[in-house]
């Protein structure tokens, strides 16, 4: 998957087709390079699974596959520090943890008191 994201053109047809189904010809048309070339990106994109065609009339549609985006995006994840609000939610997290846990602990110390008394 890393090679074929690795090439500009391969990552500017990713790119258009996150908005939606674009035919061959459609993806051929935004570069300056030959349909031939486009078609070999095409081909490389099908083949590592990024995106998947569909023969529909005379036209060859194509549109992402979301699957492989999943795993790289969850792969990458573990290189990533959490960031200004997701550092925020993780300390919110640990917060209501402490506040749950020292409520448990009043809790039963205030039954302790209640059943000695």
């Amino acid at each position: 998957m890393a090679g074929a994201i690795a090439d500009p053109v391969r990552r500017e047809i990713l790119v258009m087709l996150r908005g939606g189904r674009l035919a061959a010809g459609q993806i051929a048309g935004h570069f300056q390079i030959s349909r031939p070339a486009v078609s070999r990106h095409l081909r490389v994109l099908r083949q590592s699974g990024l995106v998947r065609d569909e023969l529909v009339g005379r036209q060859r549609l194509y549109e992402l596959d979301p699957g492989p985006f999943t795993e790289l995006v969850a792969w990458l994840a573990q290189f990533a520090r959490p960031a200004g609000w997701e550092h925020r939610l993780d300390a919110l997290e640990t917060e209501v943890y402490r506040t749950r846990r020292e409520r448990r602990a009043q809790g039963s110390a205030d039954q302790a008191e209640e059943s000695t008394a």
